[in-house]
């Protein structure tokens, strides 16, 4: 039976902000067009699947400081998250069980707040 973590607030609200940033970044990413820079569409067949991509207008100013926004808050995050002290009290055979709870600890009925 695996064990259970009384995980720190200050951990808990770091892993959920990190889940909160890279739901935001993977939406605001599937929005924009497909190339940063305005680039041609184009067709090609000779791989072994067919890839296909239309004109790109490329990205506005406020768009790449949006994306770059986001990626550096998802990096601060995950720098918090994973350098956190609480990781120093989990013996290290235990660290992948812990690490895996607290990224599904606020999904579970009754998780922490």
């Amino acid at each position: 039976m695996a064990a259970t973590y009384e995980f720190p607030s200050d951990l808990l609200a770091g892993q959920e902000e990190l889940h909160q940033v890279r739901a935001e970044l993977s939406a605001l990413l599937k929005r924009l067009p497909w190339s940063v820079e305005p680039m041609d569409g184009f067709s090609d067949d000779n791989g072994w699947r067919k890839v296909e991509r239309p004109a790109s207008p490329g990205w506005t100013a406020d768009e790449q400081a949006e994306v770059e926004k986001l990626r550096r808050r998802e990096h601060e995050l995950a720098v918090f998250v994973s350098t956190h002290r609480f990781w120093a009290e989990v013996a290290a055979a235990d660290r992948v069980d812990a690490r895996t709870q607290l990224k599904h600890a606020l999904e579970q009925p009754g998780g922490e707040e």
